[in-house]
């Protein structure tokens, strides 16, 4: 198991602003988690990681792993075998990660709509 640092008070307040920004007053309830992933494809070993975890008002499930020191991954799903991501492996700015995984599944959901080209 790997020593990942929690989920820092900084960390909370800015996946909540985000959260805030994204879908206004109140936002979905964001809560925590751990989770086990391989941080590398070749790691026979799971880690133990820190999750933010949301569910919007359309059944969309966001989900952003702590995989380290100022490291992020990211996922949405509406179903197990509906996984999306953003296209990024890892993230070194929290910021970044939850505002590029907002607007995957936005865009997402606009194509699932037809109000995009695919």
């Amino acid at each position: 198991m790997s020593n990942i640092p929690d989920i820092t008070d900084t960390e909370r307040w800015i996946v909540e602003t985000t959260l805030k920004e994204r879908y206004g007053d109140p936002p979905p309830k964001l809560e925590f988690a751990d989770a086990e992933i391989r941080l590398s494809p070749a790691d026979r070993e799971l880690s133990l990681c820190p999750v933010f975890f949301w569910e919007d008002n359309e059944g969309c499930h966001f989900v952003i792993f702590k995989t380290g020191e100022n490291r992020y991954r990211c996922q949405f799903f509406y179903r197990g075998y509906q996984q999306y991501g953003t296209g990024v492996h890892e993230y070194d700015d929290l910021t970044e990660c939850a505002v590029s995984l907002l607007q995957a599944q936005a865009d997402h959901a606009a194509r699932e709509r037809g109000d995009l080209d695919t």
